[in-house]
C-alpha cells in the first residue's frame, strides 16, 4: 500500500522521502489548487523528479484546477515538459483537460478528488477516458471506496490524514464570495475557518427565530483527518494508495506524518497486528507534535456528524513541539551543526526525530557560533554548534519539546 506525501517546495519533499514516502504529489506555478503554496518552477520539477527517482519514490504533479479556455492553451508545452522529465503521474479533475491531452500526453492519469468522484459508475465514466487511478472524494467511506475498486478494476487512493473542506471537494465558492478569490482556481482563502454569526429570521414579522452562541461560531470549520489506528482497515478494503494532505504545511508536518504512517503500514503489512496496536499510542503522539485541530475518521467508517465540526479558534490545539531546525551534520567529532528555523535558548530540551527508530532528546547546554563563541539565542536563518554525543544523520528535522 502507497503512501503518498505532499510536497509544498524542495524541502518538503525532500523529508517527505527521507521519512518514508513511497511517492510525493506537487505542483507547478499554474493549473494547481495550491496557489499560497511554494510550488515549483519548471527547473525546480526537473529537480524534483529526479530526486525521487533517485531515490525509487513517485512523483505525481497535480493540474487539478478548474481550466478555461485560455488556461488550456498553455497546456500542451507543460505537458509535454512533464513528459520529458518522465512524472509519474497527472492529477486532474477536468474532463475537458483528459481529453485535450490525450493525444500527446505520455503519463498515467490519476483523477483528483475535486472530481467528486463517489460512485462506481462515474469511476467506469472516468476509466473509459483514460483515467487509471481514482482519488475519491472525502466523502467516500472505506467500504464504499472498495466496492468502486472492484466494480471498476482502477486503483483508488484514499485520504487518510489532514485538513478536512466543509464542502464537497471542488464545490465550494464561499472564498470567491468573501475575499475575491477562486476556490476552484487555486485561491482558497479557508473562508470556512472564519468566525461567522448566524441567525435564521421570520420572514414574516422580520424578528430573530434562532441565533447560534459566539462561542459555535466556527459552525463551518472541519477538524482534522487522521486515520492511522484504522490502517488495517485500508489495508482489509484494498486501498492503492493512502493520502495525506497538506502542501501548505510545513516540512515538520510532512517529515512526521510520513514517518507514523509509514511505521504504521509496515507493522500492518508485514502481519504485526499486536505490535503495531502496541506502538498506535506513540505514532498518534507523532501527530500531536504539529498544530493540528481535534482529529476526527470524518467519513470513513460512517457518514461524518455534527462532531466533527471544529467549533473552535484555529490557535486553540497547539502542538506539543515547535519545530527549530535541521541537522547539517557533525563538528570537530561532539559538535552537531544546526540550522535554525526558530529561536531556542540554553537549557531547553531539543528532540531529534531520526527518520526511523526512536527519536532522540538532548537538554542545551551550549551554544556556539562557528567561531566556537558562545551565543544565548541563536537567530532564525543563522547555523549553530550544539554539544551532542549521539550520531545525528543529516537532514533530520529538530523540534523543542514544550515545557521541556
Amino acid at each position: 500500500m502507497e503512501l503518498l506525501i505532499p510536497a509544498g517546495n524542495m524541502n518538503k519533499l525532500k523529508s517527505a522521502v527521507q521519512y518514508g514516502a513511497n511517492a510525493v504529489y506537487l505542483s507547478g506555478q499554474n493549473f494547481g489548487l495550491r496557489e499560497a503554496s511554494d510550488n515549483f518552477s519548471l527547473e525546480q520539477l526537473r529537480e524534483a523528479v529526479e530526486y525521487c527517482h533517485a531515490h525509487q519514490v513517485k512523483s505525481y504533479i497535480t493540474l487539478n484546477g478548474f481550466l478555461h479556455d485560455e488556461d488550456i492553451l498553455h497546456v500542451k508545452d507543460y505537458v509535454n515538459f512533464l513528459n520529458q522529465i518522465k512524472a509519474d503521474a497527472l492529477i486532474i479533475s477536468d474532463l475537458g483537460l483528459i481529453s485535450f491531452i490525450s493525444e500527446f500526453n505520455l503519463i498515467p492519469i490519476h483523477l483528483s478528488t475535486q472530481a467528486s468522484c463517489l460512485n462506481s459508475s462515474a469511476g467506469q465514466f472516468w476509466k473509459k477516458h483514460g483515467v487509471k487511478r481514482l482519488i475519491l472524494g472525502r466523502e467516500t467511506s472505506l467500504a464504499e471506496a472498495s466496492e468502486i475498486k472492484r466494480d471498476t478494476g482502477l486503483e483508488v487512493e484514499l485520504f487518510i490524514h489532514g485538513s478536512m473542506c466543509m464542502s464537497y471537494s471542488g464545490n465550494c465558492t464561499i472564498s470567491n464570495f468573501t475575499q475575491g478569490r477562486d476556490s476552484n482556481r487555486g485561491g482558497c482563502a479557508q473562508s470556512c475557518r472564519f468566525e461567522y454569526s448566524f441567525k435564521e429570521v421570520n420572514e414574516k414579522n422580520n424578528e430573530d427565530k434562532f441565533s447560534l452562541e459566539k462561542s459555535k461560531s466556527y459552525f463551518m470549520s472541519s477538524k482534522d483527518l487522521n486515520g492511522i489506528d484504522l490502517i488495517p482497515e485500508y489495508y482489509n478494503y484494498k486501498i492503492d494508495s493512502v493520502k495525506v494532505e497538506g502542501r501548505m504545511k510545513s516540512e515538520f508536518y510532512a517529515g512526521l506524518t510520513a514517518k507514523a504512517y509509514r511505521e504504521a503500514i509496515d507493522l500492518v503489512g508485514a502481519g504485526k497486528t499486536m505490535e503495531f496496536n502496541q506502538r498506535l499510542p506513540i505514532l498518534n503522539n507523532y501527530l500531536n507534535k504539529y498544530s493540528h485541530r481535534s482529529y476526527t475518521h470524518a467519513s470513513l467508517l460512517e457518514k461524518a456528524q455534527v462532531d466533527s465540526i471544529y467549533d473552535e479558534r484555529e490557535s486553540e490545539v497547539e502542538g506539543q513541539h515547535n519545530y527549530v531546525g535541521k541537522s547539517l551534520g557533525l563538528y570537530k567529532d561532539n559538535y552537531l551543526m544546526m540550522s535554525v528555523k526558530k529561536k531556542f535558548t540554553i537549557g531547553c530540551l531539543l528532540e531529534f526525530h531520526l527518520f526511523s527508530g526512536e527519536n532522540v532528546t538532548t537538554k542545551v547546554g551550549e551554544i556556539l557560533d562557528l567561531d566556537l563563541e558562545r551565543i544565548e539565542k541563536p537567530k532564525p536563518s543563522s547555523v549553530v554548534l550544539i554539544p551532542l554525543n549521539d550520531k545525528i544523520p543529516n537532514d533530520v528535522l529538530i523540534s523543542l519539546v514544550h515545557g521541556g
